[in-house]
């Protein structure tokens, strides 16, 4: 029988709560709105990009903190080598991975967005963003 080590499990519970942002593929407030939602099930989440991807992901991060949402927990940035078809060699990108943490204040701006969007029918319904997060 295997044993799982405490690192492996770690891995695992920050996959869950991790988005890997693209600047192509959705608009920037998808992941705006999919953190808050990661949020309201997680402590904390991990914003990773590469490349050209890097300013999405500091966008949607200061979008985040200066609304109060989250602190700050931890910025790490690396190289990582990708293989390009094209070119047949090894291409070094750069990466970027953001831990955001819940702010104390988030349940209560969340209610208050909530309340704020009822009468206008601004917000999705729970079953649509589940949907999404599932195609996902």
């Amino acid at each position: 029988m295997a044993s799982i080590s405490a690192e492996q499990t770690n891995n695992e519970i920050v996959k869950k709560n991790r988005i890997q942002v693209s600047n192509t593929k959705k608009p920037l407030f998808f992941y705006v709105n999919l953190a808050k939602r990661y949020l309201q099930q997680h402590a904390e989440i991990e914003l990773s990009a590469l490349g050209m991807a890097i300013t999405t992901v500091v966008t949607i991060a200061e979008i985040l903190k200066n609304n109060g949402f989250v602190n700050e927990k931890s910025i790490l940035t690396s190289t990582v080598g990708t293989k390009d078809a094209a070119k047949g060699r090894i291409v070094h990108k750069a990466r970027i991975e953001i831990v955001l943490e819940k702010s104390e204040k988030f349940d209560s701006l969340m209610a208050t967005a909530a309340h704020q969007a009822n009468g206008n029918g601004k917000v999705e319904k729970v079953e649509k963003v589940e949907k999404m997060e599932k195609k996902q």
